[in-house]
Order: structure tokens, then sequence, then C-alpha cells
């Protein structure tokens, strides 16, 4: 069965960089896969269709590093997994939301108000199968 639309989960933890070690990347990318069976089917296969991919990460603080460097290391994590192959992604939306800055949403899902009030770090991921709809 192809997951349901959208994916939406959580993840605890401080994101893996790209530039990060080949163990810490390989444990950061296995604790998003575990992590994204929360918004899954339990038996399911990946899904062949172009994709939108929304990444929001909440620090502890001020976040090190850049925010594009967390990006490909949770899209490898979905490949073969929630979808076939990283090059269906038409659209990622990365943001990270520091302490003290505004985090407001007119109306977030349960999944996303689980990240908001979750003790940071924690990563919200967002998948669509419509990628060429309304960006939000």
């Amino acid at each position: 069965m192809e997951p349901e639309f959208p994916v939406e989960f959580v993840v605890q933890g401080t994101p893996v960089s790209l530039q990060a070690g080949g163990k810490s990347r390989e444990d950061w990318k296995l604790r998003v896969k575990e992590a994204s069976y929360s918004g899954l089917p339990q038996m399911h296969i990946w899904y062949e269709g172009p994709v939108a991919i929304k990444i929001f990460y909440f620090p502890p603080g001020q976040m090190i590093g850049d925010i594009d460097n967390i990006i490909k290391p949770i899209i490898d994590s979905l490949s073969e997994h929630i979808i076939k192959d990283d090059n269906q992604v038409v659209r990622v939306t990365a943001q990270k939301f520091e302490e003290g800055q505004p985090a407001s949403f007119s109306d977030p899902s349960e999944v996303l108000t689980t990240a908001l009030t979750a003790i940071r770090p924690v990563t919200y991921i967002h998948i669509s199968d419509n990628p060429f709809g309304e960006i939000q």
C-alpha cells in the first residue's frame, strides 16, 4: 500500500549536516526513517510520483550551522522508503524557528502542534504528493 498523503512526522534531536561524519549521518538517517513510521501504514511501498517536502527545525537556541545542510540527509532517509528516489522531490521548503522567533501557524495539524510543543531540538517533516499545489 502506498503512503497516504500528506505524510507528517516529528524527529527528536539535532539534525545532522551533510558534512557530518559517516556514522553520525547514518544514525540520523535511521532516526528519521524510524520516526516516519508513525505517519505510514504498517505495510507500505514507496511512492513513485513527484513530491514536495517541508522541513521545520526547532533548535533549542541559535542554530549551529546552516539550514540548507540538514536537507540532503533527511531526503536521503526517505529514499527507497517513502519515495523511490530523491529525484522525485520537486520542491523543498526548509525553515528554522530559533527560540524567541515567531512560529505562528493559522491551522496547524496535530503533528505540527506536537512539534511546536515538544522539547527542543525537534524537526517536523511534511511530505505531499501535490507539489504543484499552493505553497503553504
